[in-house]
């Protein structure tokens, strides 16, 4: 076994606390990894209020990470130590199945083994995150990370990224698209600036005006101010594609109100149960789609395009120590627009 040092949640409200723990030694096909930065994703927050109150819960939060290989399994031909590499919120899969044999292994039929919080498909044990020094994991689901890419703005591009990407890729979308962004957070500024990479016709629907000067800035060719009526009447029919990242439970008949014929609304956000008119979709052949995270293809291929266009998170660096400052801003949306640990003082 390995010793590192990392952040653990042990009950929900309490702050995470630095702590030593144990990694497996590394197994024929595994790389371990120097985590370096790790992005801080909603999902984190969500698991750290999900913990029992009671009992011997034991989380380390942390899916999106970048760092350098510091040792490799003797059967690893991808890595050398010393490269660099990208890690996301997949760690392991069945690999028979078909949706991982069509490089889909986020839907692995078996259920992927996640990050933090899943279970080892070898030993059952439960995988602890990357709010750590050191990762270990099997090599097929570390990616080379692009050296034009800013190690720490392009960690949350393993799960905000790759969450917008698989939509976007997967409807097509191109120079004759028009694209509408729902949301200007973490997913959303991502989705604009991929959107924009493409090549689309970008637009950002926002309830907040003062988001108009970030869109721009972004890329977005338009914002419409969902709260003026006016402005969501004469967009309808507008969109070939709307990418919707409101995390919080909201109507979706505006929304696919302003998709065009044969337009698709693909629901990243908000995981919970949606209610829609089945008019909503009839009345111009509309679709309601979603997506979640991506396959080893699609995230290998969405790092080249990022490194190709030299797209990245907008962050906010804080040193690991400051975790729990991280947790609480994220929860009351005080961030524009991922925040991202530096590992370095675990060292």
């Amino acid at each position: 076994m390995r010793t590192t040092v990392g952040w653990q949640a042990d009950r929900p409200g309490t702050a995470l606390r630095r702590v030593s723990f144990e990694r497996r030694d590394l197994r024929a096909d595994d790389v371990a990894v120097r985590v370096d930065y790790c992005g801080v994703c909603h999902t984190d927050l969500h698991a750290i209020h999900a913990l029992p109150e009671t009992g011997d819960a034991r989380l380390v939060p942390g899916h999106e990470f970048t760092g350098v290989v510091t040792a490799i399994g003797p059967d690893v031909t991808r890595f050398r130590v010393g490269d660099a590499v990208a890690v996301g919120n997949i760690v392991d899969s069945c690999g028979l199945c078909a949706m991982c044999r069509a490089g889909q292994e986020n839907f692995c039929t078996e259920f992927p083994t996640l990050t933090y919080g899943g279970t080892d498909r070898h030993d059952g044990s439960t995988t602890l995150g990357a709010y750590s020094r050191e990762y270990i994991l099997r090599d097929r689901f570390a990616y080379p990370l692009p050296s034009d890419l800013d190690p720490a703005a392009a960690a949350p591009l393993l799960c905000a990224g790759i969450t917008v990407w698989e939509p976007l890729r997967a409807l097509g979308v191109g120079p004759d698209t028009r694209v509408a962004v729902a949301g200007l957070g973490g997913l959303g500024h991502l989705a604009v600036k991929l959107a924009v990479a493409l090549g689309a016709d970008t637009t950002v629907i926002s309830r907040s005006p003062d988001k108009a000067d970030d869109a721009r800035r972004l890329g977005a060719h338009d914002l419409i101010l969902s709260s003026d009526q006016r402005q969501m009447t004469a967009a309808r029919n507008r969109f070939d594609v709307l990418i919707d990242t409101i995390a919080v439970p909201h109507e979706l008949g505006p929304l696919l109100g302003l998709v065009a014929l044969d337009g698709t609304l693909s629901q990243l956000g908000h995981l919970g149960p949606v209610t829609l008119q089945t008019m909503d979709l009839l009345i111009g052949r509309k679709k309601l789609s979603s997506a979640g995270s991506g396959g080893r293809p699609a995230t290998a291929a969405m790092l080249e395009f990022c490194a190709q266009h030299n797209v990245t998170a907008d962050i906010e660096l804080m040193p690991s120590a400051r975790v729990n400052d991280a947790l609480d801003r994220l929860g009351q949306g005080d961030v524009r627009y991922r925040f991202v640990l530096d590992l370095s003082d675990l060292s």
